[in-house]
């Protein structure tokens, strides 16, 4: 990594410090908000071989927490939640880059 890389890192993270703490920082807040999504196993499996992937080609996901998202013994959380809802409803943007 090169040193004004590095340096613009550690300024970033200087300034979300003082966001954090409530003082003034040079930032650009953004939130974005969507409907929690709810999938059971069946339909993380189905939404898998849809796109005809195996499980260590799917969302870059380790092999054991998909096996455990298809049986039901986990369950994904936040930003895996919100792509696999992203891989249901529009499984060409997942597949774009697949080439």
């Amino acid at each position: 990594m090169n040193n004004k890389l590095f340096n613009e890192m550690i300024s970033g993270f200087v300034e979300a410090k003082k966001y954090r703490a409530g003082k003034k920082a040079k930032v650009r807040v953004s939130r974005v908000a969507f409907e929690p999504v709810l999938m059971r196993p069946a339909e993380i499996r189905r939404v898998r071989t849809r796109l005809r992937l195996s499980q260590p080609e799917f969302l870059c996901t380790r092999v054991g927490t998909l096996r455990s998202w298809e049986q039901g013994s986990r369950k994904p959380q936040s930003s895996a939640l919100r792509l696999l809802a992203i891989a249901k409803e529009k499984p060409a943007l997942l597949l774009q880059r697949r080439a």
